[in-house]
């Protein structure tokens, strides 16, 4: 039955042929970083609303969806490769299966967005429909199954008047006037007025919305240091202790800052085991506190942690990671699977690191900080969930998973929209960069490139005021999408004349 349907859909969609579908969701993807091709983002959403205009039936329209999604996840995550080429040997054959599994599973929550308005809703109408499930899809793909909102729409707005919205609405809300102002410039050629009001209402909007004002600064120096190892050499035997040894002659550099801040696992030692280490460390440092990302272990679990060492060299404050990346950090079933050398690609240890507790604000010699490591930046809902507010982010991270290409930069886009949406500084230390302190107002106010050894001094700014978003979360924009989806599917058959 489920063969047929397919086939049934696949001959509806030849009043929107497959090729347009798959080649706007590719052209879609060029407005994500490094590119921020925005030109296309109009033509790539006009041809998503008309793809569901001219459906002859909701299978067909969610085989258009999917097959939209198939092509802007293919391209937009194509670093997702990278990682499998650090040890090609065992691992360079899984990367293609890897992208095609992960594109087609996060094109499932659009297609379904795509098949559901054209199941419940007619003609123009259609396309406010879709603005609302298509929404409530990326709230889907930002929560369920751990979540993966990496390549957002709220992502394609960083350096534009448009990411002054962030600190009101958040991402979500970004991503949903996204959608609503340009999908409907499919019906530019039978409704002017509906095409073009809501664009018009949109900028009016943005316009409205003034710039976050120059931050100001508290005095204070943080040191962030890039070692930049490349990942097939971070662990080597042979050269790990380098890294190390470069990191410490960044630190030791005059003048002394009152922060040092190290990446993640900077350290390729058990802490449990780096007492010489870390008191070789905060020496080198001249007694400066240092922030560093090291594994540890405790109760035959293993994390990956972020310690802050004292003048003598000792742990005073440990935050242990708590959003695990799936199948690189951890994997499910992973004592099983492990007896068949089946590992996570960030850890050897069975099923992999243990997650932490959660957010939590850590006392720092320059404030109260919320530390986040690595992947945790990409989700708002985490920075949210701290229970007190702090002074900065603090994001310590190994970019070098990510390649040299894309996935850096789109990650780094990720780390400026929380600084922006919450109103608080973020200082991002990355093992291969980019290395930055991020204002505020989400801009880079100093940085170190990607692939480049080296240190920065950064004056940290002052945080603002809590924004609105840092108040609400995701919750009015949530209801707001299913009072739209439901008032536009539902209202007009209540209002239907009966016969």
């Amino acid at each position: 039955m489920m063969s047929i349907g397919l086939r049934q859909a696949a001959r509806q969609l030849r009043l929107a042929p497959a090729g347009l579908a798959i080649g706007s969701g590719a052209l879609l993807s060029l407005s994500l970083a490094p590119w921020h091709m925005l030109f296309g983002l109009p033509v790539a959403l006009a041809a998503a609303g008309w793809l569901v205009l001219q459906a002859a039936s909701a299978r067909a329209a969610a085989l258009a969806g999917w097959l939209f999604g198939l092509g802007y996840f293919s391209f937009g995550l194509s670093w997702i490769i990278e990682p499998f080429q650090v040890d090609p040997d065992r691992h360079a054959w899984m990367a293609p299966f890897a992208l095609v599994f992960l594109a087609a599973g996060l094109a499932l929550f659009w297609g379904g967005a795509f098949g559901f308005s054209a199941r419940f809703s007619r003609g123009g109408m259609r396309i406010l429909v879709l603005a609302a499930l298509w929404s409530l899809a990326e709230f889907a793909r930002a929560y369920l199954l751990t979540g993966f909102p990496w390549a957002a729409f709220g992502q394609f707005w960083i350096d534009t008047p448009a990411a002054n919205l962030l600190p009101w609405a958040g991402p979500q809300g970004l991503a949903l006037l996204t959608l609503a102002a340009f999908l409907p410039l499919a019906l530019l050629r039978t409704n002017l007025a509906a095409a073009l009001v809501p664009l018009g209402l949109t900028a009016a909007a943005i316009l409205a919305i003034p710039a976050p004002s120059a931050p100001e600064l508290t005095g204070k120096t943080v040191r962030i240091v890039q070692p930049n190892a490349p990942q097939n050499q971070k662990w080597h035997p042979d050269l790990r202790w380098e890294f190390v040894r470069r990191a410490l002659a960044f630190s030791a550099e005059d003048p002394r800052p009152d922060l040092i801040v190290w990446p993640e696992t900077a350290v390729p030692q058990l802490m449990n085991f780096a007492g010489d280490t870390l008191q070789a460390i905060s020496e080198g440092a001249g007694r400066v506190p240092v922030l560093l990302g090291i594994q540890r272990e405790e109760g035959g679990a293993y994390y990956n942690s972020a310690v802050l060492l004292d003048a003598d060299g000792l742990p005073t404050a440990t935050y242990d990671k708590a959003h695990l990346v799936p199948f690189g950090e951890y994997v499910p079933f992973g004592d099983f699977l492990a007896r068949f050398g089946i590992y996570g690609f960030a850890s050897q240890a069975g099923a992999g690191y243990a997650a932490g507790p959660g957010a939590q604000v850590m006392d720092l010699p320059v404030g109260s900080a919320l530390p986040l490591i690595c992947y945790e930046a990409v989700f708002p809902q985490d920075v949210n969930a701290a229970a007190s507010r702090p002074d900065m982010l603090v994001q310590i991270t190994n970019d070098a998973w990510f390649g040299t290409r894309s996935g850096p930069y789109q990650h780094l886009v990720q780390a400026r929209m929380r600084a922006l949406e919450q109103g608080l500084p973020m200082i991002r230390a990355a093992n291969t960069g980019v290395s930055a302190m991020i204002g505020p107002d989400g801009q880079l106010l100093d940085s170190l490139p990607l692939g480049e050894a080296g240190f920065i001094d950064a004056a940290l700014p002052a945080p603002f005021a809590p924004t609105l978003y840092s108040r609400t979360g995701d919750w009015p924009v949530l209801l707001l999408c299913f009072c739209v989806a439901g008032a536009a599917m539902f209202l007009p058959r209540a209002l239907a004349p009966r016969s």
